[in-house]
């Protein structure tokens, strides 16, 4: 079970190691063969091109449907929810070493839904595909309790802090994505690996243009329940349809 009362506290949730190691080993080699067979799905972002993502892993290695949803993570973001959820969008990240300055750059990804149990209208899952420490880049959280009051920015941090999130491969994390988070860009010789899924409430709004789901998913897939689940379509998602049927 979700610790409820310890992410209506922080704004997030770790879940530890929800999979059994024989998943976990296929996560990696899935995302380790889509870096290097479909690496012109992936592009670079932010920090000079330090890292880079693809959110289109439905298209360029479809099994990653297992992941995304996979009972272990659908269970506690329903319950989070207290309804139905659906894919919001979809990337795997890559961090790779660092000889540079450290980074840190805060940010809110949307502004909170009020309306919505714990003012959460998203959230983010963090799955950690490398061992994740001290020495290594990490994902990073300011607290923020869902009953009080909202902080700009910098205020937040410098009321409550930062926590840097460490685990081994496998480590799974939950987040608000309205709290206040960074990506902690480490001076270090490892890489960095996670797959980055965010979900939504099924009556929400489209979170972004990303992440293109495939018709066979969300169209003519025969389980109701799996449409259900990747029916909140972006304009991204009906253009491509439309263009190849």
């Amino acid at each position: 079970m979700v610790d409820l009362e310890f992410f209506k506290q922080n704004g997030y949730v770790n879940l530890g190691q929800p999979f059994s190691p024989v998943e976990v080993s296929r996560f990696v080699e899935l995302y380790d063969r889509d870096r290097s067979e479909t690496g012109y799905f992936w592009r670079p972002i932010a920090f000079d091109g330090h890292q880079s993502v693809n959110c289109e892993p439905l298209i360029s290695s479809p099994e990653f449907d297992g992941l995304i949803r996979h009972p272990t993570l659908i269970d506690p973001i329903e319950t989070i929810f207290e309804g139905p959820s659906c894919l919001a969008e979809a990337c795997l990240r890559h961090m790779a070493p660092h000889d540079g300055d450290p980074v840190e750059v805060w940010h809110r990804d949307r502004r909170h839904m009020t309306d919505r149990p714990y003012r959460c209208g998203y959230l983010h899952m963090m799955l950690y595909l490398s061992d994740v420490s001290e020495e290594t880049h990490c994902f990073s959280i300011s607290p923020e309790p869902c009953d009080g009051p909202i902080l700009e920015i910098e205020e937040q941090v410098k009321e409550r802090g930062g926590i840097p999130l460490h685990g081994p491969v496998g480590t799974v994390i939950l987040f608000n994505l309205s709290a206040v988070h960074a990506a902690t860009v480490r001076k270090t010789t490892h890489e960095r690996k996670s797959v980055q899924v965010y979900y939504g409430h099924r009556d929400g709004p489209v979170l972004s243009q990303h992440t293109t789901i495939p018709t066979g998913l969300w169209r003519d897939h025969p389980d109701p329940e799996v449409r259900g689940f990747y029916s909140l379509l972006n304009t991204r998602s009906r253009k491509f349809a439309e263009a190849f049927g």
